[in-house]
């Protein structure tokens, strides 16, 4: 059977998923320049040796309260079409090996802004990780449903 490697992190007590594949680093920041009239999503920017990165706060994204940016925020950077993307997140779990055959399209009790956020599911022991659609999660300017 075929498998597919997962980052996985949390937000909100929901625990989430990207292919690995997708992410270019994990790591603890804390020092972002806002950026005036940018969408709601856009937690601010940051420099990482050298190269500006866009925070996107994946709490606005599925219809939560903004993340306080004071102090270290765990970041998920994703690489992007032109540039990578970085998703704030509460926590940063593990790498974790997932069968395909376990996948499963999103629930129908899934609804509102993370619906459009989520490809699918893996049951995992006692807890339910959602497949994050990278594209839709970083996009600050789609409109949530």
């Amino acid at each position: 059977m075929s498998s597919r490697q997962y980052a996985t992190f949390e937000v909100a007590d929901q625990l989430f998923g990207v292919e690995v594949e997708a992410v270019q680093e994990v790591l603890s920041f804390h020092e972002y320049t806002s950026v005036p009239l940018a969408p709601s999503a856009v937690g601010g920017l940051f420099n990482l040796r050298g190269q500006v990165i866009a925070a996107v706060d994946l709490r606005v994204q599925l219809g939560l309260d903004r993340q306080v940016l004071d102090g270290p925020v765990m970041n998920v950077i994703l690489r992007g079409d032109d540039e990578p993307v970085s998703l704030l997140v509460d926590r940063i779990g593990e790498v974790i090996d997932l069968e395909e055959s376990a996948f499963e399209p999103p629930p129908d009790t899934l609804s509102g802004p993370t619906r459009d956020l989520v490809v699918g599911t893996f049951k995992l022991d006692g807890r339910l990780m959602l497949a994050l659609d990278v594209r839709n999660a970083v996009d600050t300017y789609r409109v949530a449903s």
